[in-house]
């Protein structure tokens, strides 16, 4: 039932605190607001609970790749589809260490690894294991996204040092459907709650231009803004349309769109990083820099993300230079 406080649009002052208390009504009013209004709140309540100037850097890389059995609709890795992708076995440990190292010396923070399974085999997680360990063993963040886990294989995860566990809710619980058939949401919610029982942080966020309505956005949004604690990272991607899927000739969403998913998020979990994610290489600097502002502070640093295209090492640092925004450290 909703309340007048549900469809009263809160001021600055009165968001920026934790909650995962949030309505779908105030995650609605939130986001259909004025977008002059939703972006002053969002950029307000980012210059409160971080340095608005600096951007945490990520380098995300495959470490095994193609031949996924599932059938995401966005993601040409599916052995469901004829697409680009590469059928590459799983990395040995000295090559995925000696990408990490460049990574690092390219300024990145956390070093993100992701492998094209639905989920791993017990075998796989000894090998996982010692590339954490090893990454870790250089100084940088580790992040892995391996699909689904079981509680031994997190717990196995967790003792090796993993830092965060990316699993994406993708869209709304309605729209999800529509998108995979090979899983469903709840399958998604309770490897993120396997996570945080192993004690890892969660990496959890989604795709917009999927062609799924504004409602989708905001069913998405709350799913995320009602998880307790908040995911500490929460990335946005834009659709990025891979040939041989079923999106390949999406008509994707407008650039509006992204801010506003990207505002309401800020507002809805004031201290989670938001990464401008997939997708980057399609946007003008004027929409990475408004992004900035409205709270994003986190990116996917480097040539290539798991199988698309991202804006190159140097020209991310001269746009950040230009916009007097430092990398993290």
């Amino acid at each position: 039932m909703s309340t007048d406080k549900d469809t009263k649009i809160p001021t600055a002052e009165q968001t920026g605190k934790i909650t995962s208390k949030w309505t779908r009504k105030q995650v609605s009013t939130i986001y259909h607001q004025a977008f002059n209004d939703l972006v002053y709140c969002a950029h307000s309540i980012f210059r409160e609970n971080f340095n608005h100037n600096e951007v945490q850097l990520s380098t995300l890389i495959n470490i095994k790749s193609g031949g996924c059995p599932e059938d995401c609709a966005y993601c040409p890795q599916s052995a469901h589809y004829e697409s680009h992708a590469e059928v590459t076995p799983l990395m040995e440990v000295d090559k995925v260490v000696e990408a990490a190292k460049v990574a690092k010396q390219n300024g990145a923070k956390r070093f993100c690894m992701g492998a094209a399974w639905r989920s791993p085999k017990d075998k796989d997680i000894k090998k996982i294991q010692s590339i954490i360990k090893s990454v870790k063993s250089e100084g940088l963040e580790t992040c892995a996204t391996l699909g689904m886990l079981s509680e031994q294989q997190a717990i196995a995860l967790a003792e090796a040092g993993l830092d965060y566990y990316n699993h994406n809710i993708d869209t709304s619980p309605e729209y999800y459907e529509k998108i995979i058939s090979t899983r469903n949401f709840n399958d998604r919610l309770n490897t993120l709650e396997i996570v945080r029982g192993a004690g890892m942080k969660v990496c959890c966020g989604g795709i917009v231009g999927m062609g799924e309505a504004s409602d989708d956005r905001v069913d998405f949004l709350y799913e995320l803004a009602t998880m307790d604690p908040h995911p500490e990272s929460v990335p946005i991607n834009m659709l990025v349309r891979s040939e041989g899927t079923p999106l390949e000739n999406s008509v994707g969403t407008d650039w509006l769109q992204l801010v506003r998913t990207i505002a309401t998020g800020r507002i809805l979990m004031p201290m989670s990083y938001i990464r401008l994610s997939a997708g980057r290489a399609e946007m003008s600097e004027e929409l990475q820099a408004f992004c900035f502002f409205a709270g994003a502070n986190s990116i996917f640093y480097g040539d290539k993300l798991l199988t698309t295209e991202n804006p190159e090492t140097q020209k991310d640092l001269r746009l950040l230079s230009r916009l007097g925004i430092s990398p993290q450290h």
